[in-house]
């Protein structure tokens, strides 16, 4: 498996780069966040089809595509090291607000009365561990495609995918 960015002397396909400003909205990862694969942690956009995926429902689980946006005027969420757990995220996580992330915490009962719960990111800024960054002139937010719907480590995060 070749696993060649983007950025690095490579374009995104010209049919995944769309610009769209309704920042609300916006899903995915910024680019360099690390995806665990069967071969380890690859950045996002490094990923290719046929990529082996580690999910947390299903196990392995073979990669079908990965997708770009470009958002303008976009404030992402952040979520500074070990705000998830003792070593999750275990860099700084970077995406977009809508995008949903598994807690299985305290906060999962507090806020929905379960054990567990797929949470918007924006719904869980508190302006210090986990909080909005600042507006991004144009941001390119992965994401990743599976035959159905999935649950990723992303930095260690259990985050939603396909």
């Amino acid at each position: 498996m070749q696993h060649a960015p983007f950025g690095a002397g490579a374009t995104a396909p010209a049919n995944l780069d769309v610009i769209d400003s309704r920042a609300r909205a916006a899903t995915g990862f910024a680019g360099g966040t690390r995806i665990m694969t069967l071969d380890g942690m690859i950045p996002i956009d490094c990923l290719a089809p046929g990529d082996r995926i580690i999910t947390r429902d299903s196990g392995m689980v073979r990669l079908c595509g990965v997708a770009s946006q470009v958002y303008a005027a976009l404030c992402p969420v952040i979520l500074s090291p070990s705000t998830q757990g003792h070593i999750r995220p275990e860099a700084e996580l970077v995406l977009g607000g809508a995008h949903s992330l598994l807690l299985r915490d305290w906060r999962a009962q507090a806020l929905y009365g379960r054990s567990s719960a797929m949470v918007p990111a924006q719904r869980l800024i508190d302006g210090a561990f986990i909080r909005t960054g600042a507006e991004q002139r144009r941001l390119r937010l992965f994401t990743l495609r599976f035959d159905a719907p999935h649950v990723v480590y992303a930095e260690g995060v259990c985050a939603a995918a396909g």
